[in-house]
């Protein structure tokens, strides 16, 4: 490449080097007056923001004791709700033992009860009905021999054979 040519290459990006060096002073004088702005209006607001940060911190302050009361009374509640309901269990547990107790008793009644009531139809039975029925089967004899004397012949075949399915 000859020189004159290297020259005006090397001017020509000077000078784009340049233009970007004033672009760059432009910009930056652009941010120089938002960042100015910006300052301004934060300095208005500034008053403000402090006196809102000053309520918060008031704020904060009575929430943090109201929160203290609060955690200590949800703290006692749940002691005394502990204490309910270990009680409670032990009523519980003492119920559903005398429950238990209970329940055996009257098991023990009503066995009582059906062995009383099974001896006394024991009783009944042997005191009252066997005889009877022994006093029933004397009575049927007497009255069978009886018919036959008055009959005073022998049985048929047919009567004989009647009175064999009976006691078959």
């Amino acid at each position: 490449m000859n020189p004159e040519n290297l020259l005006l290459v090397l001017t020509f990006f000077v000078a784009i080097s340049g233009l970007a060096l004033i672009a760059q002073a432009y910009f930056l004088y652009g941010i120089f007056r938002a960042t100015k702005a910006i300052q301004t209006e934060a300095r208005t607001i500034l008053p403000q923001a402090k006196s809102i940060l000053a309520k918060v911190e008031t704020t904060l302050e009575e929430s943090r004791k109201h929160i203290v009361e609060i955690t200590a009374k949800a703290n006692a509640m749940m002691d005394i709700g502990k204490a309910q309901l270990v009680k409670l269990d032990e009523v519980i547990t003492d119920a559903s033992s005398r429950a238990k107790v209970q329940l055996e008793r009257a098991e023990l009644v009503v066995d009582d009860t059906m062995t009383r009531v099974h001896h006394s139809v024991t009783s009944v039975h042997n005191g009252i009905i066997k005889p009877i029925r022994e006093i029933q089967g004397i009575t049927s004899g007497v009255r069978t021999a009886v018919q036959h004397f008055l009959r005073g012949q022998r049985p048929s075949v047919a009567q004989v054979t009647q009175d064999d399915e009976m006691f078959i």
